[in-house]
C-alpha cells in the first residue's frame, strides 16, 4: 500500500518545485523591466543640453569683465629645441703652471670673484730662482761694461792728447780707439742682455717693476712666485692644493675663472631646421630650473657639423646673466623664429575657454548679451593667443572674467 502512494508524492513535490521556479523567473522579469522604466541616478543628474550659446549678464555682474577688442597682431612662425646653458668661452680662461714648483700658498678659491691681476696662488719654484740669478749676472755684467767703456774712453782721450805733442805714436792711438769701440759694444750688448732678463721676469715670470728693481738693488733673491689672475671674473674651477709639486709641462689646468655676466645657449638643432637658422635671429628661450623667466637672446654661431649620432647640430647664442641665475649645464628649451611674420586676429590668454582639443571665447552680440563661439587656436607669443578661424578683427570678447561667464553660461 505504501509502495503505490510513492508516485504521487513526487509528482507533487515536482509540481511544487516547477511553480516556485516560475515565480521567481516572474519576479525577475517584472524588475528588469523596472530598471528599464526609470531613468539611473547619474542619467537623472546630467543637466539638460543648452539649447543656445548666449548668456545675458546683469548690469551689477558687467562690473566684473574687461571687454577686449580683436587686433591683427603679428606672429612669427617658431621652431622648438633643446639645448644647455654653458660658460661664455669668449669669456673664460684657463691658468697654467708658468714654472715647474711646489704650492706653497692658495689665496683664490672655488666661486671668488676676482680682478685682472688679482694674485691667486704662490709657488716655490727653481726656474724663478734662476731668472733672478740671470738678473744679478745682467746687472754686474752692465757695470763692468759701463767701467770698462769710461775706462778706453780716458784711455783713447790721453792718446789722442798726447799725439797732438807729438808725444805718442799714431799705432797707440788706434789701438785705445778699437780698444773703446770693443768696450762700447760690449756696453751696448750687456744692456740689451738686460732688458731682456728684466722683460721675462715681467712678461713671462709675472714679476712687477718694483720687484725687479728691488731685485737690481738689494741683489737678493726671492723664490716665490705669486700666479695672478689673466681677466676679470669668477673661479669656477681649481685642480691645485697646498703643498702640491706641479710642472710647466703638464698642460693641465691649475685654474678656470669665467666672466658670468654672459652665459652661452649651446642648441642642437635638427639637421631638417638647419635651413631655417640663422645667426643674428631672436629665440626665446626657458630654462627648466626657471620656468617662470623667459630669456632673450641672439644667435651667435651655427655649428659647421652634425653630430653622427643624433644629427644634429650645434647652435650658439648668447645670454645675458646679470643676476648670476643661470648655471652650466642647466637644460633648456628655446624657439628659433623662422619665416616672415604673418598677421592674424588675436586675443589675450584670459580670453580663451580651454576644453580638451577644443576652445571657445566669449563675444559681445550685444550690450551685456555675449555669445560662446568656439575658435581655432594658432601660436602663442607676449601673452597673446593667435586666432586661426572664428573671429574677425574689430570684435568684442571678454578678457578678464571669461571664465565667470562660461560659469553663468553653464548654469
Amino acid at each position: 500500500m505504501t509502495f503505490r502512494r510513492l508516485p504521487v508524492q513526487l509528482m507533487v513535490f515536482r509540481l511544487a518545485i516547477f511553480c516556485v521556479l516560475g515565480l521567481i523567473f516572474l519576479l525577475l522579469a517584472l524588475l528588469e523591466t523596472s530598471w528599464w522604466r526609470f531613468p539611473s541616478p547619474a542619467t537623472a543628474a546630467a543637466p539638460p543640453p543648452k539649447a543656445t550659446d548666449d548668456v545675458r549678464i546683469s548690469e551689477d555682474q558687467m562690473h566684473q569683465l574687461t571687454l577686449v577688442e580683436v587686433e591683427l597682431c603679428s606672429f612669427q612662425r617658431q621652431k622648438p629645441a633643446i639645448g644647455q646653458i654653458a660658460f661664455n668661452e669668449d669669456a673664460s680662461t684657463t691658468v697654467l703652471a708658468p714654472f715647474s714648483g711646489r704650492i706653497t700658498r692658495l689665496i683664490a678659491k672655488i666661486g671668488d670673484e676676482v680682478k685682472r691681476n688679482d694674485p691667486l696662488f704662490e709657488i716655490d719654484s727653481p726656474e724663478v730662482v734662476q731668472a733672478q740669478t740671470e738678473l744679478i749676472a745682467a746687472v754686474h755684467a752692465l757695470e763692468k761694461s759701463r767701467a770698462q767703456f769710461a775706462l778706453t774712453k780716458r784711455t783713447l782721450d790721453r792718446q789722442e792728447a798726447l799725439l797732438k805733442d807729438k808725444a805718442t805714436a799714431q799705432r797707440e792711438v788706434d789701438q785705445a780707439r778699437n780698444d773703446h769701440s770693443a768696450a762700447e759694444s760690449d756696453l751696448r750688448t750687456a744692456e740689451g742682455t738686460l732688458n731682456a732678463v728684466r722683460n721675462r721676469l715681467r712678461v713671462i715670470i709675472g714679476r712687477d717693476r718694483e720687484e725687479i728693481e728691488r731685485v737690481e738693488r738689494e741683489r737678493v733673491v726671492n723664490p716665490l712666485l705669486t700666479v695672478n689672475a689673466p681677466i676679470d671674473g669668477t673661479v669656477i674651477a681649481r685642480k691645485i692644493g697646498p703643498g702640491q709639486y706641479v710642472r710647466s709641462d703638464a698642460g693641465e689646468p691649475l685654474y678656470t675663472i669665467a666672466d658670468l655676466s654672459t652665459m652661452w645657449l649651446k642648441a642642437f638643432v635638427p639637421e631638417a631646421d638647419i635651413p631655417f637658422v640663422r645667426v643674428g635671429r631672436e629665440i626665446e628661450v626657458k630654462v627648466a630650473a626657471l620656468p617662470t623667466q623667459t630669456f632673450k637672446a641672439r644667435i651667435i654661431a651655427v655649428g659647421a657639423a652634425s653630430d653622427q649620432q643624433t644629427r644634429r647640430v650645434v647652435v650658439r647664442s648668447e645670454l645675458p646673466n646679470p643676476d648670476r641665475v643661470l648655471k652650466a649645464e642647466m637644460f633648456a628649451t628655446f624657439k628659433i623664429s623662422i619665416g616672415d611674420p604673418e598677421s592674424a586676429p588675436a586675443v589675450p590668454a584670459e580670453a580663451v575657454i580651454r576644453e580638451s582639443d577644443s576652445a571657445t571665447v566669449w563675444v559681445q552680440r550685444e550690450p551685456q548679451v555675449f555669445q560662446r563661439r568656439k575658435v581655432t587656436l594658432g601660436a602663442e607669443q607676449a601673452e597673446c593667443v593667435q586666432i586661426r578661424d572664428g573671429l574677425k578683427p574689430g570684435e568684442l570678447v571678454v578678457g578678464r572674467g571669461a571664465v565667470f561667464v562660461d560659469n553663468e553660461w553653464r548654469q
